[in-house]
């Protein structure tokens, strides 16, 4: 794992950071558990911990749904049927209301205006669904926070494809060597990875430091405000 002091451009600078949205920009922990148990319950299945969703969520609502499934009725255990009744019911419900419990991180808006002051391009890109992104980030932060906001849509990989990253990348006319992605979980340690970018793995986020390091984060990070110090500072 690199020190702040040790990038290896040697202009101890990252002309972009790239967010993940879930566990790193926002916390929507609650948000998840609520609309999630609520479509377990509408379909007859019993609740989970909130606390659980840590490790359920990260890869897609698809993927989500099946997980929550696997603890509800078992590994395996139920019909495309059913899977999709509840991915159709859970859909709806965050989709209607996407801003619903959400809670910011203390100190990440007074991080991405750090960045933004100091000519840092922002972008997120998010396994959640493109409208509830932007409705989620539009809600949390000014308008103008951010150059690029994705989430998943017709023609863009699932993370962690490193696609979208890349693609952020370009837009922003950034090589992926001079890019931060950051983010909370093992999926976006693989992203960036895959781009060609350094991590930073969000300790205040879903994870734990076992699996940033174990998927090979360049950072691990305990607070936002150290983003600032370590994109346009190196850590000086």
């Amino acid at each position: 794992m690199k020190k702040f002091w040790e990038k290896r451009t040697g202009d101890f600078l990252y002309r972009a950071c790239i967010f993940d949205l879930d566990g790193t920009l926002a916390n929507t922990l609650d948000s998840i558990a609520y609309f999630s148990n609520a479509a377990l319950q509408k379909c007859g299945y019993g609740t989970i911990p909130a606390e659980t969703y840590r490790t359920i969520v990260g890869d897609g609502a698809d993927m989500q749904v099946r997980r929550m499934l696997d603890r509800v009725a078992g590994k395996g255990a139920y019909s495309e049927e059913e899977f999709r009744k509840v991915r159709e019911i859970y859909g709806a419900l965050y989709g209607a209301e996407p801003t619903r419990l959400l809670r910011q991180y203390a100190g990440m808006p007074e991080t991405v205006r750090g960045l933004r002051r100091n000519g840092v391009k922002t972008a997120v890109l998010s396994n959640k669904p493109d409208a509830w992104t932007k409705a989620i980030v539009g809600f949390l932060f000014p308008q103008g926070s951010f150059d690029l906001c994705w989430g998943q849509r017709p023609g863009l990989p699932r993370k962690p494809s490193p696609e979208g990253a890349l693609r952020i990348a370009r837009e922003l006319g950034v090589a992926p060597r001079d890019c931060l992605y950051i983010g909370d979980t093992n999926t976006d340690m693989k992203t960036g990875a895959a781009a060609g970018m350094d991590t930073a793995g969000a300790l205040w986020g879903f994870r734990d430091r076992k699996e940033l390091e174990e998927n090979r984060a360049v950072y691990v990070l305990k607070e936002p405000e150290e983003i600032v110090r370590l994109a346009v500072a190196g850590g000086r």
